[in-house]
């Protein structure tokens, strides 16, 4: 039976109509829609995202095993060599002469010694990157760069003589200054101090408008004054920004996803997955007119929302840095501080408010912060895309790392 079975379907294909049968059995389902959603996710998801993102370290497809050591191994050589040119920079660059009068914003750079990663000057690639992009910068005569230098052995700390030579240095110890208080190993404690230490001299030396609190592994972008300009004349002369406690120059890539527990996200979400799914409707119609409108653009507006959550939102935002009217401001979540923008009377209340806390392990400057912010009603704001970029592999509260890890 079988063998005359498949005598007689050869025959028929051989003839034709077994071919014209599996077309006009095959051909029309390709044409409906629920086909033509399933290749869609199975072509999308299945293999071009995996293939494309790969190697992107804030995607969903990342694949650890195959990048992340070679990634970090560059991202270390990169540091190095960053460095070097970093300090050539200081030793050479015109320290120009001093401005008067109180400015509109004092950028202030809080550094401690980090041995482990000397051989990186993060501090001399802030220092460096800040002074030359300030120089270049037309309408930025009122702003002002100040560092601390906090390590309790500021002599051992050999970068900030390096980099006073271009920017005004105070520092918290040594001189009959004293030692750290609040236990030597209470490291999370002396963070906060150093912290509200900064942000008074800071307050102090120039009597700005605003203070900007940089980490000395917190690098700026190369818009970072266009778009502290715009934010200072613009985004937050509103009452209700003006009068917020700060806004966070930085936020964690790995933390910038639609799907992290940060709610205030889901509305952007939602309009990226409308417009997709409206745009790539339209198109889809125009190649199939007997689609369904409904079923089209629900499929189209989901494959959207996931394809730009899986690949990274991250790479999303840095079409924002086309222009400082398109970074966004959002509400602030709780880690972390690299980079932080006060006005004057919030710094003085934060300041107050630090006062009165005792930070530990679990509960660092930034969770006491965010804890005092709702504590006390105040409100504050996250921009994105950062402002900073993060280059510090090497802690200076976790202890010695041996194998560092993006």
């Amino acid at each position: 039976m079988l063998s005359r079975w498949v005598q007689t379907t050869w025959r028929a294909e051989a003839s034709g109509v077994g071919a014209g049968g599996f077309r006009g059995r095959v051909l029309p389902c390709l044409k409906r829609p629920w086909v033509h959603a399933v290749l869609l996710y199975l072509l999308t998801f299945g293999v071009v995202l995996p293939l494309l993102c790969q190697g992107l370290r804030q995607s969903r497809y990342f694949t650890r095993a195959a990048h992340l050591r070679r990634l970090t191994e560059e991202a270390l050589e990169h540091s190095r060599a960053r460095g070097e040119e970093a300090e050539r920079y200081v030793q050479e660059a015109d320290p120009g002469h001093p401005a008067r009068g109180a400015p509109v914003a004092v950028v202030a750079v809080l550094t401690v010694s980090r041995k482990q990663a000397a051989a990186y000057r993060y501090y001399l690639q802030v220092v460096s990157a800040l002074h030359r992009m300030l120089a270049s910068c037309r309408g930025c005569r009122g702003y002002r760069l100040f560092a601390c230098n906090v390590d309790p052995e500021p002599d051992g700390h050999w970068e900030a003589p390096e980099a006073s030579r271009l920017i005004l240095t105070v520092q918290r110890f040594g001189r009959g200054r004293g030692r750290p208080s609040g236990g030597d190993d209470n490291r999370f404690e002396k963070e906060k101090q150093d912290y509200a230490y900064c942000l008074q001299e800071a307050l102090s030396a120039y009597g700005p408008r605003h203070v900007v609190l940089l980490e000395d592994d917190a690098v700026p972008t190369e818009d970072f004054f266009l778009v502290l300009r715009d934010l200072l004349e613009r985004r937050l002369t509103t009452p209700a920004a003006r009068g917020a406690l700060y806004v966070k120059l930085y936020h964690p890539e790995r933390l910038q996803g639609y799907l992290n527990p940060e709610p205030m996200r889901v509305l952007e979400w939602l309009g990226l997955g409308a417009l997709g799914g409206t745009s790539l409707s339209i198109v889809y119609r125009k190649l199939c007119r007997r689609a369904s409108v409904m079923l089209s653009w629900a499929v189209l507006a989901l494959s959207t929302m996931l394809v730009v959550e899986l690949a990274g939102r991250h790479y999303l935002l840095e079409w924002r840095r086309l222009s400082p009217q398109l970074y966004s401001l959002m509400p602030a979540t709780e880690c972390c501080t690299p980079a932080t923008l006060f006005s004057a009377p919030a710094a003085r209340r934060v300041l107050a408010y630090l006062g009165s806390v005792r930070c530990r392990a679990g509960y660092a400057k930034d969770t006491a912060l965010y804890a005092l912010l709702r504590e006390h009603g105040e409100t504050a704001y996250a921009l994105e895309p950062n402002l900073v970029t993060h280059i510090g592999l090497y802690s200076t509260l976790r202890g010695p790392i041996a194998q560092p890890s993006l």
